[in-house]
């Protein structure tokens, strides 16, 4: 069987390397094009010398078009400008397109559903495999106690942009799906002053930023007399890439649709 052929967006960034270092690595996948914005100052340089390895003769590119022509799946991780930008062209190209961005709009939410009418699009707040675990976990906790207290911790390093994570967002959407409401509605984001008594159901985010932390996350269910806490911590960006790789894989075959790595875990 022919190797899955791997388009890698922001190929110079941190995930972007992490993926391609992966890639190579990996068996029954290949690289076939390192994307990188207009204007970047890493354009035209090899994108395996950028990982730290050897030049593999995949050089940065701003034009999607050419590889995402050559491409079974795009990977993902970069701005919503960006993700919302490829998925329109994956669906056009008809490809896998997974997704690791946070921080969509409303509308963006609605353009990437839809893109899913016509390609399969993974998309998450985490890729990690343990995280999607967690997940389901927080789930199931939420809907066991219900008149528990639901409060989601995350920490991650000084240059992250957005709050709470992604992966905190995903980890509230668990617990609301867990008690049947909408997290919108309940999610309790900023705490400052006199706030008063603690509002019934609602589900709080508290997010800490410094150093060089990859991922922390936690959710806390407190009780009368007593709190759980299901956490998770990353110590390497690799089982990102190795979530994400696991969901172009699962994605190559599928009907187009908007999935997530529940769906790629089978959870």
């Amino acid at each position: 069987m022919a190797d899955l052929k791997i388009v890698v967006a922001g190929a110079s960034g941190r995930m972007g390397r992490t993926l391609i270092r992966d890639i190579a690595q990996g068996s029954g996948i290949t690289l076939c094009g390192a994307l990188e914005a207009e204007g970047h100052p890493n354009l035209g340089l090899d994108s395996g010398t950028l990982a730290g390895m050897q030049p593999n003769g995949m050089k940065l590119t701003a034009d999607p078009l050419p590889v995402l022509a050559d491409a079974q799946a795009v990977i993902d991780f970069t701005t919503p400008a960006v993700s919302l930008m490829l998925a329109e062209l994956a669906a056009q190209a008809r490809i896998v397109h997974v997704i690791g961005t946070t921080g969509f709009s409303t509308d963006g939410e609605a353009r990437i559903k839809a893109a899913a009418r016509h390609a399969v699009i993974v998309k998450s707040g985490n890729m990690s495999l343990g995280v999607t675990l967690l997940a389901a976990l927080v789930e199931r906790a939420a809907k066991s106690l219900p008149d528990y207290d639901v409060e989601i911790l995350e920490m991650h390093h000084r240059m992250k942009v957005d709050a709470p994570s992604g992966t905190a967002l995903l980890l509230g959407e668990a617990a609301a799906r867990g008690r049947a409401v909408a997290l919108e509605k309940n999610a309790v984001r900023v705490r400052d002053g006199h706030t008063g008594a603690r509002s019934e159901g609602a589900i709080g985010f508290a997010s800490l930023r410094g150093g060089t932390v990859v991922g922390e996350h936690s959710a806390i269910l407190a009780g009368p007399g007593e709190r759980i806490t299901l956490s998770h911590s990353a110590e390497d960006r690799s089982i990102f890439a190795r979530g994400a790789l696991a969901a172009a894989r699962w994605g190559h075959g599928q009907k187009p649709g908007l999935y997530s790595m529940t769906d790629v875990l089978g959870l």
